[in-house]
């Protein structure tokens, strides 16, 4: 956790609640990155990251610093989105209306209008993707690929065994490149 962090937590917890919000602001687009490709709907991915945010607020006094502030946050962003995905079992098929400004382009790329075209045509292509999977497998798939946690803590986040998220990892892997195929030949 950085030095920085701990102290904006320790000013909240002194009663300074105005710190908890330059812990919202240095990590909410990233949270909300997150979530809006787990759960598939950028709306979605606010409501749940406000209730994320309030109950780390709540629950700041719990937090004890063995990992990354941003670890702890996500933990909770994690968890609500779940349980979000849990109550909604049959949802209608959304699609991400996100902005992304977190992917830098490739230098090595080329910088031609076409070429930025082709680019956002493929992650939008990526996104209705990750849609069509089921939870289970989008949101390993999500939390190792694109948030690169570690196996270990996929398996306490969705809590089951980790032998249970590298099966659903290689599964989405494989029905991610099956869907990617499909709409690739659709094209």
């Amino acid at each position: 956790m950085t030095p920085d962090d701990q102290s904006l937590i320790d000013a909240c917890l002194a009663g300074q609640t105005e710190a908890f919000g330059e812990l919202v602001e240095r990590y909410q687009d990233r949270v909300l990155h997150a979530l809006t490709r787990m759960l598939g709907s950028y709306e979605d991915a606010r409501d749940v990251a406000q209730d994320a945010f309030v109950q780390a607020f709540r629950k700041l006094d719990t937090f004890r610093g063995e990992s990354a502030f941003y670890s702890w946050l996500f933990r909770i962003a994690a968890n609500k989105a779940i349980s979000h995905m849990r109550k909604r079992k049959h949802r209608a098929a959304s699609s991400l209306e996100a902005q992304d400004g977190f992917q830098p382009a490739d230098p090595r790329e080329d910088s031609s209008p076409t070429a930025e075209l082709q680019r956002a045509e493929r992650r939008q292509l990526v996104r209705r993707a990750l849609d069509e999977l089921h939870e289970d497998y989008r949101i390993v798939l999500v939390l190792k690929e694109l948030e690169g946690l570690p196996y270990v803590e996929i398996a306490e986040l969705i809590d089951c065994p980790i032998g249970t998220v590298r099966s659903r990892l290689h599964r989405a892997r494989l029905e991610l490149r099956r869907v990617l195929e499909r709409r690739v030949e659709d094209v």
